[in-house]
């Protein structure tokens, strides 16, 4: 189950990569889809850290009832 929540958060930071990468493909042609890239990068990078946050906090709740 870890490894897949470690998996998903990447996946999230990938598409902020590929969302960015449009932005600067579309910025100077269509500016109206650069900005709905610039709301998926947003989001993308939001839930990459809110993930990796959640999953360090249940990691740490797993070490501390394993003692």
């Amino acid at each position: 189950m870890i490894k897949v929540l470690k998996y998903t958060e990447y996946l999230y930071l990938f598409v902020a990569i590929l969302s960015i990468y449009k932005i600067t493909q579309e910025w100077n042609v269509e500016r109206n889809s650069a900005y709905l890239f610039i709301f998926f990068a947003v989001a993308s990078i939001g839930m990459f850290l809110f993930r990796r946050i959640y999953r360090k906090k249940f990691e740490q709740r797993e070490r501390d009832n394993k003692k």
